[in-house]
C-alpha cells in the first residue's frame, strides 16, 4: 500500500498475528516487537523481530521510547499498538507522530479526551448519546459524594477517572457504606493509575453490556458495524460475546447507532473504535442504552463484526491510517446471521480462574464452514506467566443464534488443548444452560456457570 511498506507490531501473540495476517494481504512487511519470553514466538515464524527488552512487560511492551525507537531503527513508517499494552497511551500516539512513524489508531488529543472518563461522557452527551446519571464530573471530596449520591438515589457506583479493568470502581448500596467504598476505590485508583481521582454514577443493576462498533476516516466519514452483547463477564474481563444483542428493542438499537455514528464525526475520530453502553432495564416499559465509555482502539471482540459484515476491520484500520477514506458507505455493510465469540484462556475454573502456565503438549483447532479460530498457539508452545493468558478466540457464525450457539459447542467439542488447563469446560457450561439459551441474565453472574 502507497506509504506503508513496513509495519511495527507493537504487541504479542494472537492480536500480533492478526495484525500481520492483514499486512500480508495488503503487501505491508510486519515487524514484530518482542520481549525476551516472545523471542521467537510461533508469530514470527520466519519474520523480521526487534526484542524490546526483558520478559517483564513494564520493561518490554510497555517501555514507550523503546517502542518507537524500534519502530524507526527498523524502517517502519507505521505502528500498529493492538489491544492492551500501550493500545489507548496518548503518549505513544504523540510520540509516533514527533518522530514521524505513523499511529494506527486515532489523534492523540481524540485519545486523551476519551481516556478521562468525565470529559468523554460530556462529549458524548452534547452528541446526543443518554448518559447514567451521576456526577457532573470530578468529585472534590467525599462530602461532594455523599451529596451527589443522595442526588441521584442509592445504590451508586465509585469509578476512577484514569480507570479501566475494573480498578478504582466500588459500589455503595446505601449511605452507611459509602464512607468505606469511597476510601477503597480512591486508593486503588492510586495505586493502578497513579490517580486517586473519583467520579460517580447511579449503579445500574440487573443492565446488559453492549458496544457498538465504529470505523472512521480523517474526512469526516462514519460508519458502524452494529452493536455486539458482551454481558457474560467475569471481574469486569469478557468471556463471551455475540451480535446481534438479543434483548435489544429495535428502535433504540436504531436510535443509538444513528446517534454513535455522529458523536464519533463530532469528536473527530480516525480509526477503529467502540463506544460502550449499559443496557438499563430498570426503566419502566422501555431499555435504555446508556453511554459508559468509549474504546480507542481494536476490541479483542472485534472478529464478532467481521464474521457478521465480511468487513476486515484491520486492513481498514491500516488503509485509513495511510490516508485512505473509507472504502465503505454505511448502505455498504450488510450485517447478517448471529455471530458469537468465546474467549478461552489457559485458566482453571474449577480453581478460581488460577492461570494455568506451560507447554501445551497437543493443539488442535476446529473448522468448518462458519467456524473461525484467532490463535498464535500450536503444539509445543508455552503459555508464559508474564501475560494475559487468552490462548485462541473461536468465533461461530449462523443464520440464528439457536445456530450459532450449536455450531460453538461443536467447535469447542472439537477443540483440542493438552497440557495445560483451560476455560473450555465454562464454556461449554454457559452455553447449555437454560439461563443461557433463553437469553435470561445479566451482568451479575455469569449464566449457568457454577463453579
Amino acid at each position: 500500500m502507497a506509504g506503508f511498506h513496513r509495519l511495527f507490531i507493537a504487541n504479542r501473540g494472537e492480536v500480533a498475528a492478526r495484525i500481520a495476517r492483514s499486512c500480508d494481504e495488503l503487501g505491508i512487511t510486519p515487524v514484530f516487537g518482542v520481549s525476551a519470553a516472545d523471542r521467537n514466538g510461533p508469530w514470527t515464524d520466519g519474520r523480521e523481530q526487534v526484542v524490546l527488552g526483558p520478559a517483564r512487560s513494564t520493561h518490554s511492551y510497555l517501555a514507550l521510547e523503546r517502542v518507537v525507537q524500534a519502530a524507526r531503527q527498523s524502517g517502519c513508517t507505521a505502528l500498529h499498538p493492538g489491544w492492551g499494552f500501550l493500545a489507548e497511551n496518548p503518549r505513544l500516539a504523540g510520540l509516533c507522530e514527533q518522530h514521524g512513524v505513523t499511529f494506527i489508531g486515532p489523534p492523540a488529543h481524540v485519545m486523551r479526551l476519551m481516556g478521562s472518563k468525565t470529559p468523554a461522557k460530556r462529549a458524548m452527551g452534547a452528541s446526543g448519546l443518554t448518559l447514567i446519571p451521576g456526577s457532573d464530573g470530578i468529585l472534590a471530596d467525599l462530602e461532594q459524594a455523599r451529596q451527589v449520591a443522595e442526588a441521584v438515589g442509592y445504590p451508586v457506583l465509585l469509578k476512577a477517572e484514569s480507570g479501566g479493568g475494573g480498578k478504582g470502581m466500588r459500589a455503595a448500596q446505601t449511605a452507611n457504606e459509602l464512607d468505606q467504598a469511597w476510601a477503597q476505590a480512591s486508593a486503588e485508583a492510586q495505586a493502578a493509575f497513579g490517580d486517586p481521582r473519583l467520579y460517580m454514577e447511579k449503579l445500574v443493576q440487573g443492565g446488559r453490556h453492549i458496544e457498538i462498533q465504529i470505523m472512521a476516516d480523517r474526512y469526516g466519514n462514519v460508519v458502524h458495524l452494529g452493536e455486539r452483547d458482551c454481558t457474560v463477564q467475569r471481574s469486569h474481563q469478557k468471556l463471551i460475546e455475540e451480535s446481534p444483542a438479543p434483548t435489544l428493542d429495535p428502535d433504540e438499537r436504531e436510535r443509538t447507532l444513528a446517534a454513535a455514528v455522529e458523536a464519533t464525526r463530532a469528536i473527530g475520530y480516525v480509526g477503529a473504535g467502540t463506544i460502550e453502553f449499559l443496557l438499563d432495564q430498570s426503566v419502566a416499559g422501555a431499555h435504555v442504552l446508556r453511554f459508559m465509555e468509549m474504546n480507542t482502539r481494536l476490541q479483542v471482540e472485534h472478529c464478532v463484526s467481521e464474521m457478521r459484515s465480511g468487513f476486515d476491520l484491520v486492513r481498514e484500520q491500516i488503509r485509513v491510517a495511510a490516508g485512505h477514506r473509507l472504502s465503505v458507505d454505511q448502505a455498504d455493510i450488510t450485517l447478517g446471521g448471529h455471530a458469537i465469540e468465546c474467549r478461552i484462556n489457559a485458566e482453571d475454573p474449577a480453581q478460581g480462574f488460577r492461570p494455568s502456565p506451560g507447554v501445551i503438549t497437543k493443539w488442535a483447532a476446529p473448522s468448518g464452514p462458519g467456524i473461525r479460530v484467532d490463535t498464535h498457539v500450536r503444539d509445543g508452545y508455552e503459555v508464559p506467566p508474564f501475560y494475559d493468558s487468552l490462548i485462541c478466540k473461536v468465533i461461530t457464525h449462523g443464520d440464528t443464534r439457536d445456530a450459532a450457539c450449536d455450531k460453538m459447542i461443536l467447535a469447542l467439542e472439537q477443540l483440542v488443548c493438552e497440557g495445560v488447563q483451560t476455560t473450555v469446560p465454562m464454556h461449554l457450561q454457559i452455553l447449555r444452560s437454560e439461563a443461557f439459551r433463553s437469553d435470561r441474565y445479566d451482568t451479575r453472574a455469569i449464566p449457568g456457570f457454577a463453579p
